[in-house]
């Protein structure tokens, strides 16, 4: 298991239809050694706090496995125009990482990075402003259809992480997977 790609970005305006509102959710990767502390990685912002952030989600994680999905979803939508494929952070996780999905993770699971540890909170929940990111109107939809949300993240140990370190994980409690406690949540959403 390692990290991919940290990414962090500040809150700007994002237009939706005719609409502006304040996101966080787009993340430029970030080279070398990024400090992780309680409420989250060193320049990295979010617009709504009681959504995104806190002490609970401060970090979010999301597989680079479900990428070439989602590159292919945008292609036959029509809103991937180019085939450069979606670069990592684009789907507003703070860690691209790889070799761990939600099916294989528990909340309260520790990740132990070679500078901080980190503790499986919580699925993500997708909401409108990933749709508009995305370009696809269904996008949250479809990542509950396909129980791909990736997971938030509470910073057990601060310190720092960077991309290209490998990972470990200490199992928790073992009570509910990530995607066992996504799925419970899309049931009560696709009602």
């Amino acid at each position: 298991m390692r990290v991919v790609s940290v990414n962090t970005g500040t809150v700007r305006d994002l237009r939706i239809g005719s609409r502006h509102v304040l996101s966080g959710i787009g993340k430029a990767t970030i080279n070398g050694l990024v400090a992780v502390m309680p409420l989250g990685l060193q320049g990295d912002e979010q617009a709504d706090p009681s959504v995104h952030g806190g002490l609970d989600k401060a970090v979010y994680a999301y597989p680079l496995e479900h990428y070439a999905y989602w590159d292919k979803q945008r292609r036959q939508s029509g809103a991937h125009l180019f085939d450069d494929p979606l670069p990592p952070g684009y789907l507003g996780e703070n860690l691209t990482i790889e070799g761990l999905l939600e099916t294989e993770v528990w909340i309260g699971d520790l990740l132990h990075f070679p500078g901080c540890s980190l503790r499986v909170t919580a699925p993500r929940e997708p909401c409108y402003k990933f749709n508009a990111v995305m370009g696809l109107r269904d996008a949250g939809r479809i990542m509950m259809e396909h129980l791909c949300p990736g997971f938030y993240l509470a910073v057990a140990r601060p310190g720092a992480i960077e991309a290209g370190q490998t990972f470990t994980l200490e199992p928790g409690t073992r009570g509910l997977r990530v995607s066992e406690a996504f799925a419970a949540k899309r049931g009560k959403h696709l009602r």
